[in-house]
């Protein structure tokens, strides 16, 4: 594994299927989502952000590539329904360098848990709070606070993926 996030890396650890649904929420340039896109060819991969901007340019990097399964969402995750997608739609979230950004981490975990399918799988990964990169400590939040905050908005944690030397991957399972 390299010593940074490496999207293309991580998901080869998920043993994704190929009819999969999925999504990156809180998206930014869609390094995931591109990634997802790829592996999941004959699906949509939804790319959800609060700021159009990136989306945009999400849009025109994806119509440049020809990748054409990729549906941006312009939305805030931390409010009611907040993805705007059906519950149990989806069988993959991914949350990459979410949680440190958002004051409500509850909702967005809530509306993961909304969205996924029964047995669905979310993976959470965030900055490591003793990496020497990364936001302020004070912004990062640690692997035992994701962990009680998924155990509450009804998921399982599974366990820990490899993700690179500064950010913590964590594998969870809807119940």
């Amino acid at each position: 594994m390299n010593s940074f996030l490496n999207p293309e890396q991580v998901l080869q650890e998920l043993n994704i299927e190929k009819n999969m649904s999925a999504a990156e929420f809180g998206c930014g340039s869609g390094k995931f989502a591109f990634a997802l896109a790829r592996y999941l060819a004959d699906s949509s991969v939804y790319a959800i952000d609060i700021q159009e901007g990136p989306l945009s340019v999400l849009r025109a990097t994806a119509t440049r590539q020809g990748i054409n399964n990729i549906r941006t969402i312009c939305s805030d995750l931390e409010s009611k329904n907040g993805s705007t997608l059906p519950d149990g739609s989806l069988d993959l979230i991914l949350i990459p360098n979410l949680l440190f950004q958002v004051e409500d981490k509850q909702a967005v975990i809530n509306e993961a848990n909304r969205v996924l399918k029964k047995h669905g799988r979310v993976i959470i990964i965030d900055w490591d709070p003793n990496a020497s990169l990364g936001p302020e400590k004070e912004r990062k939040v640690t692997v035992e606070e994701v962990k009680k905050i998924a155990e509450q908005a009804g998921l399982d944690f599974k366990k820990e993926i490899e993700v690179g030397a500064f950010h913590y991957g964590l594998l969870l399972d809807k119940k």
